[in-house]
């Protein structure tokens, strides 16, 4: 049975636990459980970081832990007890290690392994703290070290700043809003500015010294050196090293390592450096020999230095090697480190090239004791401590110091009768009073213990040795009397055994008679004659003689004549010790007592330092004079006293105010010492009035804090002595005294007086009295005396005068004094402080300080912990509502809407003064109850005070919504805030209802109310989805969902408005739609039905809601664009309806309604929006620019054009897609894109308003800008046709403007496209077909299938590699087949890609002859609309011997709905044609094909644009040889033996055709060998004779022993070295098998060379003519590939491009009229619409076509010499996919059969001729079921056109393969265009032509264009031009317009391609709906 737990509710998962056994819950080690029930042996309960899922588990896995539960039941929540940091640091822990992981995705890492490793050592500290080992001090440093690393990983991650308090986080509603928001700013700024520390020391590891010529043992000295004052600023630092460099003691780290310590931050300057003095031990020559004698000496070796400001940018603790260098003479080595710091070259040089001392060096920084704690290994390991010369900046109590520095500076010696100066050494001893060696107090420096002795330097041969050597003596102060310090001097020789002769000595006593000690300074010592040691041995006996040059007896005159002297300076630094005279005189007044006035007066000179040595002696010296002489000295005594008192101000002195307060409280024992210290207080206050000079007067009141402290603890001392006695008189002379300071303090004076500067004094010093006060006078009385005191300060003052800001500075400190916090007093203080504070806030002056003391006073207010008030707190909260709410409010307000100073440290106060005022704003609104709102509002006398309050309210919490109102990671200050804005405003609304509703309604209050709640829903900080799932829980548990709360209340509001809603309609339709957006579902429920209130009301108002519905559509795109709203939403948004099913009242009233049908489309309209918007932000948080953002921008544009008409959006959307391209480098669709905008314009002078990045300017300025950026890509896109129109149309402007300047360059920019088109190559794109199936793609994509121009030299592979990077989830289908409806449904990605072949629409240039390749190629691949796809396959039985006789191809046609290139560089497919070509249609196509392919190889190497003539022998190679080996016979085998003939007597033409095609095969090939016979290099002859030999095996295998009539009757050369076509050729031939007509058909194709397939090219063609392959098999499975049977790197994109015009049109011999623009006029594709569409667009019925219409673009032929109904006559023909029968004129009655689905008619479209307008049509024509019997005209086998390469056949070329990431493409090009039928037997007749204005004749007959295809996005309007008419090619015609239907619009509209509607349309056809004018302004 399951039992509820009692004590066992929390615990950690000791092992996993995989939960297998029924409902068993899975569990990871380290997981904490929360227990609710236990059953033998088993818990059930809840991970907590998933309480959602309950399982049971065992107990055994459980550790369990201590707990404290809160809420018992079903709701309980288990808090573990345990330290907080270690709470804080297990859920910091885990949340870090999720986001660790993510930064190893990111690749982020630097910040990874960092975070690894402060993980690492968090948990160690935790093990440390849970263990509970650790002493008090330890863990409270174990704790500061772990919430530094918790807040660094915070800070790192963009984690909150937790609030803390000694370590432990703070709940923040414990604690006042104030000290949270201190908390926080102290944090904050901690983390933004450590603050400097003051003092540093030098980190110093002697390593080694590196030299070559070791080899003695060395001295080092380190010390550091001011360079500007050319003094040391420490005491040196000893190493020893042995002969090999290293450290002497190794073991020894104290005596290699040092810590230079208390250096000040005025010595981390440049000119600071560390000097290194190099000294060696041994002899006395460098290159001495060994055993010359066994005296060692101490000689110079070398120096280093390096200066301290190189440490502060280097890496910590780097190892530096410091070069050494020697002196040139060693009478400059005392100054060889100033040398080199002032590079004085000359005077020293490098000690060795390979000398260098290492040594480690690193700047440390804080306090001594902090160092200990940071360092803690290098203390515990062993450092000297190398000290400062003198005391530190800053001089601590306690510190014990006695170290004389005495510096051996130089000496002047005599020869002493040698003829050499002298090698002089000195030695150093300490002596007592007894004369004995003060043993171990001679230290060379630090390092090194200290010595009895020392010796000097040796400088060779020098009388005037300079040694500037320093050394220290630690001598204990006891030993100072009556020691001295003794030089013995000494002559080294070199000879003999190298003794050490002494020559003379100096001394010098330490303390003089009186007690003084040495002073500082330089001393001359005088130097005495001495040889023997023994004279030396009685100190007494020289001690009487004089020791300094200083003073010397006036009689002494042997002394003054001796020239040998000895220099040294000493310094004293000592805690215990003086050299001052006048101190001691001080100190010693009783055994002077007439000094007492003098020494009294002297204080104040001598030095402080001096003074604080002796602070308690002096002290106790001036209350001794003071107990004794009261009368005659007490003046002088206070003064003295006030001076000490102030010295103690002093930064370096201020550390010895704990020493004077100890003195007071501990040793003080003047009892009646408080009467003349009050008396002459008095005095002092009373004469400030009257005196002219307030200077001392000042300092006494400066000092007036301590004054007090002396004078009551001296009364205290009397009272214990006398048990009270004289209590009254005290009190009188106290408050006598205050008197007179009320009364100077009221002296009203104008300006900065002196007066008015005393005042200031006493003010800062006065709230330090209170304290003291308060041990004599209870609570009321002090209160009493600061009220009065304050209330005494004059009431009017200047604004400039510094007596305010003293004064709020007063207030400051008394409400932070104990005095305030005491309930009694503060309510005598409370009105004081509130007075003043609402004086200030009203002056907006001194708001620092206002704040300051703002917030002190509500850090004070707390409420009880069950949270009852108490009464004296609610009226303190009531006054101070009541005192400061309202100037508080305007306060904040003025301060906000400040513009922010310049300075750093400027908007750092106002940042701070701003926080602190909105933090007390808060805390006084959390303290307010039902009470406090209710007394506040009745306050109110009138309406207009009480909206006034309402809207600053709301204002403000407008302000403290702001993100900048606080740092970024202030969430808990940020939900505080909130927390108290939805309290306050759930308050003031009951408000807002009662007095601003029905009569009594304000707009501007309530939409004030109304504005601040959508921005608090909005917050970033409330966004609860975005935080991670313990933060949302923590969140939820302690404030809930407050954007519920706000959302209940705004719904609650705006049901009670009534008929005052539609005065927010639709101005809060935005707002509430932002708030809609936000993905939390009770949100959106509560939000949404106010969208049909609106609606409703609107509805009513208006009778629709269009307002609602534009400001609906205008605002979602900007807010979606912001990355708001999710696909729910779009759901639930589509649900409106539905939705209101818990309303059951609004669903009656809905359905009452008669606008159901139009909500209804508008929320559809709106979804689909959503729809396209959600995928476009989708698509745009990707980094790089790819096609699904080009994509879903086009869907989006095309969108807002067609359904919305929103115009502005569709430029702006124009403007993004221009951009995406660019940055695609897409030019030639960014050109497309921007022209959709140029066409809204017109050549107008209207002007047009400032709009995106365009100035304001006339709408004929914006036009030329865009029409010259326009060309400008269309340039860089190679696009340079399309360019050649624009700068035409742009030339006509300017030549009618007569800018003939702009018309010149114009017109040059036009023939430099020209000349570009000529010179420059082009890259041939390649087309690929995508299908996007499943429901995993956005909604643009999703289901559909596109075609795509690559970009430049990308194939197949790269192509499908690029789009699977785009969609990596996707899945590469791998057949080409039609996927079924699993794949549409599938919750998946699915990609189908396969290339095709694009068919040209521009026939008659491709057609023409003599057209350059370079202009041909545009046409080939530029306006395509129809891409084809070919798959072979076997139908029927395959025959295995001849595998022709089966092979068919399936070939499928696709339609865009835009052609390309267009503002896309894919656009969807809008129509699927799949036909089947037999076998025999097929063998046609592969014959033309090839015979196209050797026409054009044989006319380039005519023309010599062949390079070499490879090409064409490979080609005749591969025709030939195939024959040969039976590939011409296999097609004879197959379709020439009688079993066809008879079992398809309907193909007689087509074999005919056949049989032509390949005698005129054999022709081309005849003529190429001739050819290649001319051109053929000498090595490649042999393979010529085999060619021929193999062409007559050929002909004879053919039977062709001559050529028929109709081939030899062709001319064999091809004139102007290109084949060109003879229109007048033999009129029919009848077939030679049947009495057929055979009708021709050319299938010129495309052939695409490849690199890859050169080599194998020669083996390869015979599978290219004859289809043949080694494996049938492989026919029938591979799809031909480009790749692999290619001939030539050229690709050129070329299906059929033979014209199917008749041949007497085709034979007009007079056509420069009509091709006078040709290339204009095929350059670009007409347009519909100026919105490229991704969707299809269904055509209204009455434009479409029937089934067997046939359209084609058929040029008009234009003949002089004919009349105008006889210059083209239309000619039938016969639409099939296998032939197109060109036909004589007379044969017009008979068409063949078609045997393929027919296409729609094309839309008509305009052709113009510049000089002459003339032209003429052929007529549509209907087909005929009967075919022709009469034989046609069979042109000559080089008629063909011959500027194309041939495709290879499906059958003929490559590999078939059904793979998708095949490079594999059909190639068998099919008939590029048909005739059209007849106009006579149209079922249906084509809406008329719109007619061109001053151009064309409305009667002209005009040749029809397809109808149902969107043209591209480019067209040109009708030019109105009154000077010179504008030609208007047939390509850039304007088609019939259509009107979309009805409401609700649908996706696939068509919309007009231009604005203006045609007349003479069609009056059946609806018109558009126009855009507004309101577009021309843009």
């Amino acid at each position: 049975m399951w039992i509820p737990t009692e004590h066992e509710k929390y615990g950690v998962v000791l092992a996993s636990f995989r939960g297998t056994v029924q409902h068993g819950l899975p569990l990871e080690i380290g997981d904490t459980v929360q227990i609710l029930e236990k059953c033998e042996g088993w818990y059930r309960g809840f991970i907590l970081k998933n309480p959602n899922v309950k399982g049971i588990f065992p107990c055994s896995y459980i550790h369990l832990k201590n707990a404290v539960v809160k809420n018992k039941g079903q709701f309980e929540t288990v808090i573990p007890v345990e330290d907080s940091v270690i709470t804080e640091m297990t859920s910091t822990l885990r949340e870090w290690g999720a986001m660790w992981k993510q930064l190893y995705v990111k690749n982020e890492g630097d910040l990874f392994h960092r975070l690894w490793h402060v993980m690492n050592e968090i948990l160690d500290l935790r093990r440390q703290v849970l263990v509970g080992h650790l002493t008090h001090d330890r863990m409270k440093d174990v704790k500061q070290h772990i919430t530094a690393r918790l807040d660094w990983g915070n800070e790192q991650l963009c984690l909150d700043l937790v609030p803390r308090r000694e370590f432990s986080m703070v709940d923040p509603d414990e604690i006042s809003v104030t000290e949270l928001y201190r908390l926080m700013e102290h944090r904050h700024r901690k983390k933004e500015t450590a603050t400097p520390a003051s003092t540093h020391h030098l980190f110093v590891h002697v390593k080694s010294l590196m030299s070559a010529n070791l080899g003695e043992e060395l001295e080092v000295f380190f010390h550091i050196y001011d360079g500007r004052e050319n003094r040391p600023l420490s005491e040196r630092f000893f190493v020893r090293l042995n002969k090999n460099g290293l450290p002497k003691w190794p073991e020894k780290t104290e005596r290699q390592c040092t810590l230079f310590v208390d250096l000040g931050s005025s010595d981390l300057r440049k000119d600071v450096y560390i000097v290194v003095h190099i000294i060696r031990i041994g002899r006395m020559g460098a290159g001495e020999k060994k055993n010359t004698c066994s005296v060692q000496y101490r000689r110079p070796f070398g120096c280093a230095v390096v200066s301290i400001a190189d440490l502060l940018t280097a890496d910590s603790k780097d190892d530096h090697l410091l070069k050494v260098y020697a002196c040139n003479t060693e009478i400059e080595w005392y100054q060889i480190h100033e040398n080199i710091i002032k590079k004085a070259n000359s005077r020293y040089n490098l000690s060795g090239s390979n000398t260098g001392l290492a040594v480690a060096l690193q700047l440390l920084h804080g306090d001594i004791d902090q160092l200990r704690r940071e360092y803690m290994g290098l203390f515990t390991r062993g450092v000297c401590i190398t000290k400062k010369l003198g005391f530190s900046d800053i001089i601590m109590p306690g510190e014990m110091r006695n170290d004389l520095y005495m510096t051996l500076e130089k000496g002047e010696f005599e020869k002493g009768g040698k003829s050499v100066a002298r090698n002089v050494e000195i030695m150093v001893y300490v002596l007592d009073a007894d004369g004995q060696i003060l043993k171990g107090f001679v230290a060379s420096g630090s390092g090194e213990p200290g010595a009895d002795e020392y010796h000097s330097l040796v400088l060779y041969h020098n009388n005037s040795p300079r040694w500037a050597e320093q050394i220290k003596l630690p001598i204990p102060v006891d030993m100072f009397r009556g020691s001295h310090v003794r030089f013995e001097f000494r002559h080294c020789s070199t000879k003999d055994k190298g003794e050490k002769k002494l020559f003379g000595y100096s001394f010098v006593p330490l303390m003089q008679e009186d007690g003084r000690t040495l002073p500082d300074g330089t001393h001359e010592l005088i130097i005495h004659k001495c040889e023997e040691n023994a004279s030396l041995a009685d100190c007494s006996r020289y001690l009487k003689l004089p020791y300094s040059k200083a003073n010397l007896p006036t009689n002494s005159l042997t002394l003054k004549g001796n020239k040998e002297s000895f220099w040294i300076t000493s310094f004293l630094c000592s805690t215990k010790l003086t050299q001052n005279g006048d101190m001691l005189d001080l100190l010693k007044w009783r055994a002077h007592p007439e000094r007492i006035n003098d020494s009294l007066s002297k204080l104040k000179e001598i030095d402080g330092s001096e003074i604080v040595k002796f602070l308690q002696d002096t002290l106790d010296t001036l209350f001794g004079i003071l107990d004794e002489s009261s009368q005659r000295y007490s003046l002088k005594v206070f003064d003295s006293l006030v001076h000490i008192i102030n010295l103690l101000q002093d930064s370096k002195f201020q550390h010895f105010k704990p020493v004077m307060d100890t003195y007071i409280e501990s040793h003080f024992a003047g009892a009646l010492s408080y009467r003349d210290l009050i008396k002459v207080l008095k005095w002092y206050v009373d004469r400030i009035v009257e005196a002219e000079h307030q200077d001392h007067i000042q300092q006494v009141l400066k000092a007036s804090d301590y004054i007090f402290k002396y004078i009551i603890q001296s009364r205290r001392l009397f009272s214990l002595a006398t048990g009270g006695q004289n209590e009254e008189e005290f009190r009188a002379c106290i408050l006598e005294l205050f008197m007179s300071i009320r009364f100077f303090l009221s002296q009203e004076s104008k300006g900065i007086s002196p007066v008015t500067q005393t005042q200031a004094v006493f003010l800062r010093t006065f709230p330090a009295i209170y304290s003291e006060l308060l041990k004599f006078f209870t609570v009321r009385d002090v209160a009493g005396f600061v009220r009065e005191t304050l209330a005494s300060l004059p009431a009017v003052v200047q604004a400039d005068s510094p007596l305010e800001a003293v004064k709020l500075q007063c207030i400051s400190k008394t409400v932070e004094s104990q005095l305030y916090i005491n309930p009694e007093s503060r309510c005598i203080l409370l009105p004081v402080v509130l007075r003043v504070l609402h004086t200030c806030l009203q002056e907006q002056r001194d708001l620092v300080m206002c704040a300051r003391i703002f917030t002190s006073m509500l850090s004070l207010i707390k409420k009880e912990e069950n949270g009852a008030v108490e009464p004296a707190v609610s009226e303190e909260v009531e006054l101070i509502v009541e005192s400061l709410l309202e100037v508080l409010l305007r306060t904040i307000l003025e301060i906000s809407n400040r513009p922010q100073p310049a300075g750093p440290a400027m908007r750092l106060q106002f940042q701070d003064v701003t926080g602190e005022f909105v933090a007390c704003l808060l805390a006084l609104l959390r303290h307010m109850s039902d009470k406090h709102y209710q007394k506040l509002l009745q306050a109110f006398s009138s309406k207009d005070d009480l909206r006034d309050f309402l809207l600053h309210v709301f204002t403000v919490f407008r302000i403290l919504i702001r993100p900048e109102m606080f740092p970024k990671d202030w969430t808990v200050m940020r939900l505080v805030t909130n927390n108290v804005i939805i309290t306050t405003v759930l308050y003031l609304s009951d408000a807002l209802r009662k007095n601003f509703l029905n009569d009594k309604f304000d707009y501007k209050v309530w939409d004030s109310y109304f504005y601040l709640s959508v921005i608090f829903i909005n917050q970033p900080c409330l966004q609860l989805e975005s935080f991670s799932p313990s933060k949302r829980k923590k969140i939820l548990e302690k404030y809930g969902d407050m954007r519920v709360m706000m959302g209940c209340e705004i719904f609650s509001m705006w049901q009670n408005l009534g008929e005052h809603k539609l005065n927010f309609i639709p101005a809060m339709i935005g707002p509430f739609l932002e708030v809609t957006l936000v993905p939390q579902p009770d949100l959106r429920n509560v939000m949404i039905p106010i969208f049909h209130d609106m609606m409703d009301w609107e509805q009513r108002r208006s009778g629709n809601f269009k307002q609602v519905e534009a400001k609906l559509i205008d605002k979602l795109d900007s807010l979606m664009s912001e990355g708001k709203g999710d696909e729910t939403y779009r759901e639930l948004f589509n649900s409106i309806i539905p939705l209101f099913g818990p309303y059951p009242s609004l669903l009656k009233k809905i359905e009452r309604e008669t606008w159901r049908e139009s909500g209804i489309s508008l929320i559809a309209t709106v979804t689909r929006l959503m729809e396209r918007l959600l995928d476009y932000r989708d698509c745009m948080k990707l980094g790089e620019v790819d096609g699904k953002k080009i994509g879903c921008t086009v869907s989006l544009l095309n969108f807002y054009k067609t359904e919305l008409n929103k115009e502005e959006m569709y430029i702006r959307y124009i403007h993004k897609l221009y951009d995406l391209h660019l940055k695609a480098q897409n030019y030639t669709e960014a050109s497309y894109t921007l022209l959709l905008y140029d066409e809204l314009l017109e050549w107008s002078d209207r002007p047009l308003r400032e709009f995106l990045n365009y100035p304001m300017q006339s709408e004929w300025q914006r036009k030329e800008y865009l029409h010259l950026t326009i060309i400008q890509n269309f340039d860089r896109g190679k696009c340079w046709e399309n360019g050649i129109i624009l700068c035409r149309e742009l030339a006509d402007q300017y030549e009618s403007y007569y800018d003939y300047r702009n018309l010149s360059k114009m017109r040059m920019m036009e023939a430099s496209l020209y000349d570009k088109i000529m010179d420059q190559q082009r890259l041939e794109p390649e087309f690929f077909r995508v299908g996007f199936y499943g429901k995993k793609f956005p909604f643009f994509l999703r289901n559909k299938e596109f075609v795509c121009r690559g970009h430049d030299y990308e194939r197949l592979e790269a192509f499908q590699q690029r789009m699977l990077n785009e969609f990596p989830h996707a899945i590469a289908m791998q057949h080409v087949n039609q996927p079924d409806q699993t794949i549409y449904q599938a919750d998946a990605q699915y990609l189908q890609i396969y290339a095709v072949t694009p068919i040209p629409e521009s026939q008659d240039v491709l057609q023409r002859d003599g057209v350059p390749d370079n202009i041909k190629s545009f046409y080939k691949f530029n306006h395509i609309w129809k891409f084809r796809y070919d798959r072979p396959f076997h139908k029927g039985t395959k025959d295995k011997e001849n595998e022709f006789k089966s092979l068919w191809v399936e070939r499928t046609t696709l339609t865009l709905v835009q052609s390309l290139p267009g503002i896309s560089r894919w656009f969807e497919v809008e129509k699927r044609e799949l036909v089947e070509v037999s076998p025999l249609e097929n063998a046609i196509e592969v014959i033309e094909n090839k015979n196209l392919q050797l026409r054009t190889l044989i006319t380039q190497c005519q023309s010599r644009q062949m390079q070499n003539i490879n090409p064409l022998t490979m080609c005749l190679n591969g025709v030939i040889d195939a024959a040969v080996n039976g590939g011409l016979a296999r097609y004879q085998e197959a379709f020439f033996v009688k079993d066809y003939i008879m079992n398809h007597p309907e193909d007689g033409d087509k074999i005919g055709r056949l049989r032509e095609l390949m005698f005129e095969q054999a022709h081309i090939l005849e003529y190429g060998l001739a050819v290649h016979e001319k051109y053929v290099p000498q090595d490649m002859r042999p393979l010529h004779k085999k060619l021929v030999d193999q062409f007559h095996l050929m002909k004879s295998s053919l039977g062709i022993q001559e050529f028929p009539a109709y081939v030899r009757a062709s001319p064999v050369p091809f004139t102007n070295g290109s084949p060109r076509t003879y229109r007048n050729s033999v009129p029919s031939i009848i077939s030679p098998d049947a009495g057929r007509g055979v009708a021709r058909r050319s299938y010129p194709a495309v052939n695409r060379y490849s690199s890859s397939s050169l080599s194998s090219q020669a083996s390869n063609e015979v599978s290219n003519i004859t289809g043949q392959s080694e494996s049938s098999d492989e026919v029938f499975n591979m799809q031909p590939s480009p790749s692999t049977s290619s001939l030539s790197s050229n690709h050129s994109a070329s299906p059929n491009v033979t014209s199917s015009a008749p041949s007497s049109a085709r034979g007009s011999p007079q056509m420069a009229e009509k091709h006078k623009h040709s290339r204009e006029n095929a350059c670009l594709s007409p347009r519909e619409r100026p919105v490229s569409a991704i969707f299809s667009n269904p055509l209204d019925p009455a434009q479409r076509a029937p089934a067997h219409q046939i359209g084609d673009t058929t040029l008009p032929r234009s003949d002089p010499n004919l009349s105008a109904p006889d210059k083209v006559r239309p000619t039938p023909s016969s639409w099939s996919l296998d032939s197109v029968k060109e036909r004589s004129p007379s044969f017009s009655d008979n068409v063949s059969k078609p045997i393929c689905p027919p296409i729609p008619p094309r839309p008509q479209h305009q052709a113009s001729s510049a000089k002459n307008a003339r032209s003429q049509s052929p007529g549509p024509m209907s087909r005929s079921p009967q075919k022709s019997a009469v034989p046609p005209f069979t042109p000559s086998p080089t008629e063909c056109q011959s500027t194309s390469l041939v495709s290879n056949s499906p059958v003929l070329s490559g590999s078939y393969s059904s793979g998708i990431s095949s490079l594999s493409r059909c190639s068998v090009s099919e008939a590029s265009g048909t005739e059209l039928p007849t106009g006579d037997h149209l079922p249906h007749p084509l809406p008329p032509p719109a007619p061109l204005p001053n151009s064309f004749s409305s009667s002209s007959d005009e040749p029809i264009r397809r109808e149902n295809k969107t043209p591209p996005p480019y067209s040109v309007y009708e030019r109105n031009n009154p000077r010179r008419p504008v030609p208007l090619p047939h390509s850039l015609s304007i088609p019939p317009q259509t009107d979309p239907p009805a409401l609700p619009p649908k996706p696939h509209q068509i919309r007009t391609g231009s604005m203006k509607l045609d007349g003479n349309a069609d009056p059946r056809v609806p018109r558009p709906r126009p855009l507004p004018r309101k577009v021309s302004q843009l």
